[in-house]
């Protein structure tokens, strides 16, 4: 299993507590899951030259570690050139496959009018027909996460319509949870499009608007890992993980508030409760960790403590 750069953000932020000084993101993540014993990386390489890529390929063929790149689609034509030459850099740093969102931010945070979305979900569909040439171009497999923008349908939508042997999904195991559709149906649903896997687990606990949505190590939580890990495996053998739980505050999922529907004004009701049931079933009796408000080295420790026992859980109970 390999490691997303998000899931040690705070001992970025911390700039690896003085190790791996010098070195671009890309490298020094590199050289801190190596230390970890993961089987690879997923990040933005921020490479500049080829250099850096041949660089950065080596030190991957050294650990036997595989690179998967973060990208951004062309916003338009005049942006297509930025990012063929992204793609190039990322092929020649051995990355196979790049991560991508059509929608930076939360659908229920982000957006006002239910048309404000839909004009942003157009403007991905753009993005990734224009990025589309380019990846069958390289030869290049594209994973476009489910990043609490579109519930199944509309994601599985806009793969149709672009039809594309290069274009997939990077496949968040529990972001639309926020949407209020069941986990496990969700990465049964996308299965099959997969190209790369964000694996997490997640806690939850009921508060005034909605509910709080936490991530927690792997097997701390309440999402069915084997049978996840299970039915992506059977659609895609050669299918590669990445660890992505985020140490931070837990996210306010305000199900229970108008603005919540904006831009989701056909959700069945049958779905806000199963979803409800499904929170107060798992519901911690405890109070959630506040991250942001502990030490940096307490940040830090609990970072490191919830990679090394995602780590652990996925050798010996996912077999990963």
């Amino acid at each position: 299993m390999g490691i997303a750069s998000n899931a040690l953000d705070i001992h970025q932020r911390l700039r690896w507590d003085g190790r791996h000084a010098g070195l671009g993101l890309a490298q020094a993540l590199l050289e801190e899951c190596h230390l970890l014993g993961a089987g690879g990386i997923q990040c933005p390489l921020g490479l500049k030259d080829a250099a850096a890529a041949s660089e950065l390929r080596r030190r991957a063929e050294h650990y036997e570690m595989f690179v998967e790149a973060s990208l951004t689609p062309p916003r338009d034509d005049a942006d297509v050139a930025r990012f063929e030459k992204d793609v190039q850099l990322a092929k020649a740093a051995r990355a196979s496959v790049g991560r991508t969102v059509i929608m930076p931010g939360r659908r229920y945070e982000q957006f006002k009018s239910l048309e404000e979305f839909h004009r942003s979900e157009a403007q991905g569909l753009k993005s990734l027909q224009l990025a589309e040439p380019v990846l069958a171009r390289h030869r290049f497999r594209l994973a476009v996460e489910n990043h609490k923008d579109q519930r199944i349908a509309e994601k599985l939508e806009t793969l149709r319509r672009l039809s594309s042997e290069y274009i997939g999904v990077c496949v968040d195991v529990g972001n639309n949870l926020a949407l209020m559709e069941d986990p496990l149906e969700v990465v049964r649903a996308l299965a099959p499009w997969a190209v790369t896997v964000h694996l997490k687990d997640h806690a939850v606990r009921e508060y005034a608007e909605g509910f709080l949505l936490a991530d927690v190590a792997l097997g701390a939580g309440f999402l069915d890992l084997p049978a996840m890990v299970k039915a992506l495996r059977e659609a895609k053998p050669d299918l590669r993980f990445n660890f992505e739980t985020i140490t931070r505050d837990a996210l306010k999922v305000p199900v229970l508030t108008d603005g919540y529907w904006t831009t989701l004004p056909d959700s069945p009701a049958r779905e806000l409760a199963r979803t409800w049931r499904l929170v107060k079933a798992a519901s911690l009796a405890e109070s959630m960790v506040a991250v942001s408000r502990l030490p940096d080295a307490e940040q830090r420790d609990l970072e490191r403590r919830q990679v090394e026992q995602s780590l652990a859980y996925a050798r010996d109970k996912l077999g990963l």
